[in-house]
């Protein structure tokens, strides 16, 4: 194929990669999958990659993961002539002997060539799959070396190094042209290094994440409000994460939400922390943390009206579908209390015996059922145990006096 990007191709990348955010990634699809059909082995390369997964899509463009089809895909990239193509199915470990001889290139070799031409006139989805070339070491395979090939070891790492280094300043030129994936190799290079060939610069990964939320990827924004979070700057985090969320990446609502539900960056504003969960949830209905928060504020009438049924409805949610032990607190006074759901003890205690924090509510909840005998065999000296672990909190220590002890130290029921 001639070393030239079809508009086809050049159109879906921008709408895929480049400014993803725009909400065009379906119509990308269906244009890439028309132009496959037409015999564009460019356009079946990156169609290959939209159904790897979102290890190498955005996931915000909801395209399925289709393992078995990317691999025909990536075949058929081939065979269609595709320098990345090659390069893509020899990355992902599909280039056979047998595919190799179908590929209309007279050597890996070339095909490299042909791809770093279309780099070179500046594509960054390239320039990106260039950069793997060195990051992954496959230049070894393409060149046909390995350790024999050298007189000596030191030789043979002085052209692994040459080689792997490559990849930093295609990886920077990608990332700047719009391939935000880049940055994530980018990041593990700097972090990592590679063996004792190249040495790592952590300092550098934090710069990786700011640049590439300034360049308005919207994952990138929330990876980076995430370590915003982690130093303490709250409120830079929060800016971030409500660009994230405005450009539509999955879980960016809920992050949002949190910020204000529980006043991080900001003053509490449950109302508005409530109607980020809810905007969460109408776009992924089993979303953990937005159920989970959106439960304790149904509970507590926290920002919302209180509404048990909902609070049980959502925290439950978490519980069964994600199995998000987080609510399991909440879950045990709905069913202890019978808010929003029947009055079992039983269920109760199983949702207590999932409590591993320090809670004196939990306490004075297990030692009232396992003292009166509610949904359990009665053990009133364990009740009474867990009653006095749970302090100075008034209901357990109403329920103490419900007991004694006798001459010969057991507990017994007041009568």
């Amino acid at each position: 194929m001639a070393a030239e990007l079809s508009r086809e191709v050049r159109q879906a990348l921008r709408d895929i990669y480049y400014e993803e955010r725009t909400g065009r990634g379906q119509a990308a699809l269906a244009l890439l999958e028309k132009a496959s059909s037409a015999g564009d082995g460019d356009a079946t390369c990156v169609l290959a990659r939209c159904y790897c997964g979102r290890q190498y899509v955005w996931i915000g463009h909801g395209f399925p993961e289709d393992d078995d089809r990317a691999i025909r895909f990536m075949h058929r990239a081939v065979e269609q002539g595709s320098a990345l193509g090659v390069l893509v199915a020899l990355r992902s470990g599909e280039l056979t002997p047998e595919l190799e001889r179908r590929m209309r290139f007279g050597s890996l070799r070339e095909a490299l060539e042909e791809a770093i031409e279309l780099a070179e006139s500046g594509d960054a989805f390239s320039q990106y799959v260039v950069g793997n070339v060195y990051f992954w070491w496959d230049f070894l395979r393409i060149d046909g070396k390995d350790r024999d090939s050298f007189p000596s070891h030191g030789a043979f790492k002085a052209y692994l190094k040459e080689n792997i280094s490559k990849c930093e300043d295609w990886f920077w030129k990608a990332l700047r042209g719009g391939m935000y994936f880049a940055a994530n190799n980018l990041a593990h290079y700097y972090e990592k290094g590679d063996e004792d060939i190249i040495a790592p610069h952590p300092e550098k990964v934090r710069d990786l994440w700011r640049i590439s939320a300034e360049y308005g990827h919207p994952l990138h924004q929330a990876v980076y409000a995430d370590e915003l979070t982690k130093e303490g700057r709250k409120a830079d985090a929060l800016r971030w994460y409500q660009a994230a969320a405005d450009g539509g990446h999955p879980g960016a609502w809920y992050d949002v939400g949190r910020c204000y539900f529980n006043g991080e960056g900001t003053a509490k504003d449950a109302a508005r922390g409530v109607a980020c969960f809810q905007r969460e949830l109408a776009r992924d209905p089993l979303h953990t943390g937005a159920n989970n928060l959106l439960g304790k504020a149904y509970l507590q009438g926290d920002g919302v009206r209180q509404d048990y049924v909902s609070a049980y409805r959502h925290l439950f949610t978490a519980y069964d579908k994600q199995g998000s032990t987080w609510g399991v607190f909440y879950l045990a006074q709905c069913c202890f209390n019978g808010w929003g759901a029947p009055q079992d003890y039983g269920k109760a205690l199983a949702f207590l015996d999932q409590v591993g924090w320090k809670n004196a509510e939990a306490d004075y909840m297990r030692g009232y059922i396992h003292a009166r005998g509610l949904g359990v065999p009665e053990d009133i000296p364990r009740g009474v145990e867990y009653l006095k672990k749970a302090g100075d909190f008034e209901k357990a220590r109403e329920e103490l006096r419900c007991y004694k002890k006798t001459l010969f130290g057991k507990w017994v029921r007041r009568r």
